[in-house]
């Protein structure tokens, strides 16, 4: 076992005699000594959309296992190095971890266990508790190799299950066997699933002799070395396993009410107007709004629903999503009924898209960017990538033959110099183009160039401040932003970049929120954007609530990061006072994060009232879906959410949701927040099924 080796001594009796002229000597037994415990090393390569991006490795002597940890995509990723001590039970008793997280915030976790006392020090800050019962530690930066300590522990257990440090506790379940393809021989494994540290499964495989062999995911796979072949196989796994949890969530969560429905005492946000009606009621017939009534009317037919006076509010839009199956039915319970894909696995997102529309999975509508990215040693493995002008126009075309892309998304590692063909062809294709500003360029060249759109208020700001050569393809696009605070946001050259997005109608997708984590982010207090719903979460989900994500190692990278998030508000007000049009989504998977992205906008200027109607009609119009969703009109979709609380009046409103529907399915998050660990927020409102046939 790889975590608990067992070498057994070799002895040997030897017998040894010795003589002297006239007396022998009685014989002796040696025992030699114990055999030292040889190393056992095991690596892993780590793959993401067919491309290696890092290793891991792990060598165990004895009970001592050392693991290196590292990848890279996009510019950026973890660095780790571990050491982990396990006692006779197999549970550790030290455990240390150095190293830095994707976005470069130093790690240096300890835990261990001494004199009957567990004590341990994370990004959160110290904690220590009496070890009386067995439990295992939860690591809050442990590479995944952690996997391998937490299955040997589990399986051990008889219910496979072990309270935890600090909070909660781990579950093992087995899946079903697999033999796994790709490698120099056929292995059988079996797939398991750990619950119990954050919001979803881990999903990881283990050898017969109970070592670990790779961990699955739809996007990002772990596996042996020697076994890389065998990503088709182990990925469309992945996707199944949690298809299968989210297809079971599905059908005990939506409820497709016979016959027509009604919403009854409620206000409606009209995001025209925007302000909220009178009492009102809302009659749903299928996937459509039918009609708008009087609060207290009522028909034979329907099942009822009563909205004690809350407010019904159009679904919200993110628009900026990379989506998921996880994402899409956590988007779903959040209220957010619509998200602009920003680039993603072409057929894995053909594939979920296919499920959402008929009814297999729950989830928003998809809206598709076509993602394009140069290779280099730094790109992104999302979408196509592309090696030349010809290939880079060629993808252009392929997203238009697809017939369902609304725009294509220019990304870090395409030379600037393509950009042109591209947005030609892109222009010629009725695709819009939006995007990051590759390297070595700026923002006013890619307005120039053509751009409708620009992606992250950071992209357009490190135009101001980079020295020429500076490579963007790195982190050094977040860390530049310490510069930030020297500029005046009032000078020429500022004006500059305004001035060419207001002449060229050029939009901004700022990201708002992931800027916020990013740059005011601090270790051991919680970010003020997951706030008022941290309490709510699994313990995985609390520690990471309280890390910073940013190196800020010294009093002047603090002044200097915080500084640059007061930069970047100003710069947003500004462009909001210029007329030029502000698209609001995360870049974070949306649900929690987009209403606190929304609620961010107060900062910037917005009323309550007008960010509700920029997330709702005005960014259905922005895709070209105004006139099915939005609003909730009779004849379009019925896609909305119920809050008990008015959000024209306080944002934080549209944080505590009662129901969602999208096209006529009902969904209350106080049944879906459980299967993820999360505690709910609301319980499931009055419902009255329809008067029984005469």
């Amino acid at each position: 076992m790889i975590n608990r080796l067992t070498l057994a001594a070799l002895g040997g009796a030897f017998l040894l005699t010795a003589c002297t002229h006239d007396a022998p000597v009685e014989p002796e037994t040696l025992v030699e000594a114990p055999t030292a415990p040889q190393p056992v090393t095991e690596a892993y390569t780590i793959r993401l959309f067919g491309a290696d991006i890092g290793e891991l490795t792990a060598t165990t002597t004895g009970a001592d296992i050392q693991v290196d940890y590292e990848y890279r995509n996009n510019g950026r990723g973890p660095t780790m190095a571990e050491t982990i001590i396990l006692g006779e039970d197999g549970l550790p008793t030290h455990w240390t971890i150095d190293g830095n997280t994707t976005f470069g915030n130093k790690v240096a976790e300890t835990f261990a266990l001494d004199d009957g006392t567990a004590s341990w020090v994370d990004t959160t800050g110290p904690g220590s508790e009496p070890a009386t019962e067995p439990r295992i530690y939860i690591a809050q930066n442990a590479s995944p190799y952690a996997l391998s300590v937490y299955a040997q522990a589990l399986l051990a257990d008889p219910d496979h299950t072990l309270p935890a440090w600090p909070a909660g506790a781990l579950r093992l379940e087995a899946l079903e066997d697999v033999t796994v393809d790709g490698g120099p021989e056929p292995i059988a494994t079996t797939a398991y699933a750990l619950t119990g540290k954050s919001l979803d499964p881990t999903y990881f495989l283990m050898d017969g002799e109970e070592q670990l062999f790779g961990l699955v995911s739809p996007r990002l796979l772990i596996v042996r070395k020697g076994y890389e072949d065998a990503e088709a196989q182990l990925t469309a796994l992945a996707v199944r396993l949690a298809s299968a949890r989210y297809e079971a969530i599905q059908a005990a969560t939506a409820h497709k009410f016979d016959g027509p429905l009604r919403i009854a005492d409620v206000r409606i946000f009209d995001p025209v107007k925007k302000a909220l009606t009178g009492p009102v009621s809302v009659r749903v017939e299928g996937t459509t709004i039918k009609a708008i009534e009087a609060a207290n009317a009522s028909h034979p037919d329907e099942t009822v629903i009563d909205g004690k006076g809350g407010t019904l509010v159009p679904g919200l839009a993110d628009m900026h999503g990379h989506v998921g199956q996880d994402d899409a039915l956590l988007n779903i319970a959040a209220g957010v009924t619509l998200i602009r894909d920003m680039g993603n696995d072409n057929a894995k997102l053909a594939e979920l898209i296919g499920k959402i529309g008929d009814g297999t999975l729950a989830g928003p509508r998809i809206v598709r960017n076509g993602f394009i990215e140069g290779k280099s040693p730094f790109n992104s493995n999302n979408g196509i990538l592309v090696s030349s002008e010809e290939e880079a126009v060629a993808a252009v075309d392929w997203y238009a033959d697809q017939g369902d892309y609304f725009q294509v998304k220019i990304y870090n590692s395409m030379n600037p110099a393509w950009v042109p063909a591209v947005v030609a062809e892109a222009r010629k294709r009725g695709l819009g183009v939006t995007g990051h500003v590759p390297a070595f360029t700026n923002a006013n060249a890619m307005i120039e160039a053509g751009y409708d759109e620009m992606t992250h208020i950071n992209q357009v700001m490190l135009g101001w401040v980079l020295e020429e050569g500076e490579d963007t393809r790195t982190l050094l696009r977040l860390t530049a932003l310490q510069r930030l605070p020297k500029i005046d946001l009032d000078s020429e050259q500022v004006r500059h970049t305004l001035d060419l997005m207001v002449a060229n109608n050029v939009s901004i997708d700022p990201t708002y929120a992931i800027h916020e984590a990013l740059l005011l982010s601090r270790n051991g207090k919680v970010q003020a954007g997951m706030a008022d719903y941290v309490d709510h979460m699994p313990v995985g989900v609390q520690r990471d609530a309280r890390a910073a994500w940013s190196n800020i190692e010294t009093p002047e990278d603090d002044v200097a990061y915080a500084g640059a998030f007061d930069q970047i508000t100003g710069t947003l007000k500004r462009m909001k006072d210029r007329g030029i049009l502000i698209l609001m989504g995360t870049d974070m998977g949306g649900s929690f994060t987009l209403h606190r992205e929304l609620e961010l906008y107060q900062k910037v200027g917005f009323t309550p009232a007008e960010i509700l109607a920029r997330a709702t009609q005005e960014a259905a119009d922005y895709v070209n879906l105004g006139g099915e969703i939005g609003s909730i009109t009779p004849g379009k979709k019925a896609d909305f959410f119920l809050v008990p609380g008015n959000p024209v009046e306080d944002m934080k409103a549209i944080k505590t949701i009662e129901l969602v529907a999208k096209d006529g399915v009902v969904y209350f998050p106080s049944e879906i927040y459980p299967y993820f660990g999360i505690e709910p927020f609301t319980e499931v409102p009055q419902i009255t099924s329809p008067a029984p046939a005469e």
